[in-house]
């Protein structure tokens, strides 16, 4: 299946089809130098399989985690550009998770002011949401995403039978993106999560309709001006409670997941208490409100003192509304503190 993506000049296509990975002189002008970013979480054969697909390739595997989203790594990538001789006429592939993508993305954005780049993603969560609409940044002083461009790829390519090796935690992960996609958007979706016996089964249903969720948000709003500050939907605790070291090793999706049950009425945060717990998912956190509010001071959508926040009165649809930053520790207490 293609599902386009309409920007203008920057239009890309995105092929969702399984085995798409070995055959991706389809879809993907491999026939030049091609830097082919990895990392140490993601199979070997993987990134292996596009290499064989390559005409002049090279492979660079960075350690798995956020904390590889960083100016040394970015740094280094750039290094390897500059001594294999890549020119305006070469490109970048992300062979991995949204930490991948992000990395490389900016690594393109910025080499020679922009070559192609191309996005594998290896992941559930990349696949429904991360590796599409042309975020890319890394990690700057404890915040996320606070270095960046917005960068289109020239093509995404989702295999969903790379799922197949995906640890069952990042999985997990993963499926928060469908969970806060459908609670905003797509109330069939929602109860297609809620009820469904067979997830492997109606995965490639489940990928396409975020897909097309995520898709049809991009085209209207691709750098983040209005509509599409609706998919921040439990991101802005989410990435507080990610930022904050002190609260363990909680995956981006987990986070997520925990920030949308205090921006939810009662009645949608009962319903995705019980969609997260189905999926493993945690429900609460042991953590101080007031840290976290020193974190969503820095988020990029603070405007003076106040913020953006999305809310969900009703599965299926949301509100933007403007709020005092320090206001967010009343909804933050009454939700998710243990």
């Amino acid at each position: 299946m293609i599902i386009p993506v309409s920007l203008g000049e920057m239009s890309y296509d995105i092929v969702l089809l399984r085995g798409a990975l070995n055959n991706l002189n389809e879809y993907l002008n491999l026939n030049r130098r091609v830097l082919i970013i990895t990392d140490s979480g993601v199979p070997a054969e993987y990134a292996q399989a596009v290499l064989a697909q390559c005409k002049d390739g090279y492979t660079v595997s960075i350690e798995q985690g956020e904390a590889s989203k960083s100016f040394d790594n970015y740094r280094a990538l750039l290094s390897v550009l500059v001594k294999k001789g890549f020119t305006r006429t070469d490109c970048v592939v992300a062979v991995g998770g949204g930490v991948c993508g992000d990395l490389a993305g900016f690594v393109a954005s910025s080499f020679m002011r922009g070559i192609d780049f191309y996005n594998i993603p290896t992941t559930f969560l990349s696949q429904v949401d991360s590796s599409i609409g042309g975020k890319v940044a890394i990690d700057f002083m404890g915040v996320k995403n606070i270095v960046g461009a917005f960068y289109q790829p020239k093509c995404v390519v989702i295999d969903p039978n790379v799922l197949r090796t995906l640890d069952k935690r990042q999985l997990s992960s993963g499926i928060a993106e469908s969970i806060k996609m459908a609670a905003t958007f797509d109330k069939d979706l929602f109860e297609l999560l809620e009820n469904t016996d067979d997830f492997e089964g109606d995965a490639d249903k489940i990928i396409e309709s975020s897909l097309k969720i995520k898709r049809d948000v991009v085209e209207k709003d691709p750098k983040e001006k209005g509509l599409r500050r609706v998919l921040n939907f439990g991101h802005t605790v989410g990435h507080a409670i990610e930022s904050n070291t002190n609260l363990g090793d909680l995956l981006h999706g987990e986070c997520v997941g925990l920030g949308m049950i205090p921006m939810s009425s009662p009645e949608v945060a009962k319903r995705i208490v019980k969609v997260l717990k189905k999926y493993n998912l945690p429900v609460s956190v042991q953590a101080d409100s007031s840290d976290l509010i020193s974190y969503i001071l820095h988020d990029k959508k603070m405007d003076g003192d106040e913020i953006n926040v999305v809310l969900c009165n009703s599965i299926g649809s949301f509100e933007v509304k403007k709020i005092k930053a320090q206001s967010m520790k009343e909804y933050i207490d009454g939700g998710i503190i243990k």
